[in-house]
């Protein structure tokens, strides 16, 4: 098999690796594309091109995110990792742990972690890699790389995301409430709320937003009772998908552009959370990125109009 057939059989791999370390489609993206040049330049053939690539994304991307994390701490209001539409990745011995490990719940639990921890606990808990191969990948030993997984279970344990058990039973209840929504029924989207429910955006700083953060069923109620009319007004569609493995939708304007991404987590019967994707600069592998702001003020200028000719 050529090397370029062996890369583009292990790429779905090398960039669920990626982006399970960095949260970013686009940097995953270049880790990905750094390391074929890796490959291709290699003046000998690895024994093994999954061991070889494998561990060259892993130390790219542990690069890639020391850097990464300084540019996060200046981050303004909350930081989320670019949306997944699609995991290209797919092992049926390792779905459960795959699923999982790709929420937004699991990656913000992933951004607690060092770089190292983070690769170790990802090719280690989420892909099986032996204990050498993971050694390997990042340059430390096995002994010091068990410990970098103790430590890094310990953070992961105590923050992990409890989730309903069956799909179906979330993507019903999401399908409840994304109808509710383009329907304007307050009351149906109240029922389908926990008590500390939360509505959580990630601008970026650039696009439009109240706030931040919204806790609690009336503080979350009343944000949504805004929103709606302000979608409605500016033409826009809703468009129910999977988002990181959590039910989800994606928002487009009436040209068909990406306003935002919307992701829900769901336990114990109850929305627990709804985190949206607002920031511009992280939508546009979902597709062609709305001018949020002229959306914004073309439902301002609806609801003038409106109002004035009533």
């Amino acid at each position: 098999m050529k090397r370029v057939e062996e890369f583009q059989e292990l790429r779905p791999l090398l960039f669920s690796i990626a982006y399970r370390i960095l949260g970013s489609v686009s940097e995953a993206e270049d880790a990905v594309q750094e390391t074929w040049l890796r490959f291709s330049a290699s003046p000998t053939r690895p024994a093994s091109a999954k061991a070889f690539l494998s561990a060259a994304v892993s130390r790219i991307s542990i690069d890639v995110l020391r850097s990464a994390r300084v540019r996060r701490e200046e981050y303004v209001g909350p930081w989320f990792p670019e949306p997944l539409l699609a995991d290209p990745y797919q092992d049926p011995e390792r779905s459960a742990e795959l699923a999982d490990s790709v929420s937004m719940a699991a990656l913000l639990l992933l951004e607690r972690l060092s770089p190292l921890e983070r690769a170790v606990f990802v090719l280690r808990e989420v892909f099986g890699f032996g204990f050498p191969e993971v050694a390997s990948a990042v340059g430390r030993s096995e002994a010091a790389c068990r410990q970098l997984l103790v430590r890094a279970r310990r953070h992961m344990d105590a923050g992990r995301p409890r989730f309903e058990a069956d799909r179906r039973d979330r993507e019903e209840l999401a399908g409840r409430f994304f109808d509710a929504f383009r329907e304007g029924d307050l009351d149906g989207l109240r029922d389908l709320l926990a008590a500390d429910v939360q509505l959580v955006a990630d601008g970026g700083g650039k696009a439009p937003q109240w706030a931040d953060r919204f806790i609690g069923v009336r503080n979350v109620a009343r944000a949504l009772g805004a929103l709606i009319p302000l979608f409605g007004r500016s033409g826009a569609e809703l468009e129910p998908h999977s988002v990181n493995g959590q039910p989800g939708a994606i928002f487009r304007d009436r040209d068909g552009n990406v306003l935002t991404a919307w992701v829900l987590d769901v336990a114990e019967g109850r929305i627990q959370t709804i985190r949206t994707v607002l920031n511009p600069d992280k939508l546009g592998h979902v597709g062609p990125v709305a001018d949020v702001w002229a959306a914004l003020h073309e439902a301002m200028r609806a609801r003038r109009t409106t109002d004035g000719g009533s």
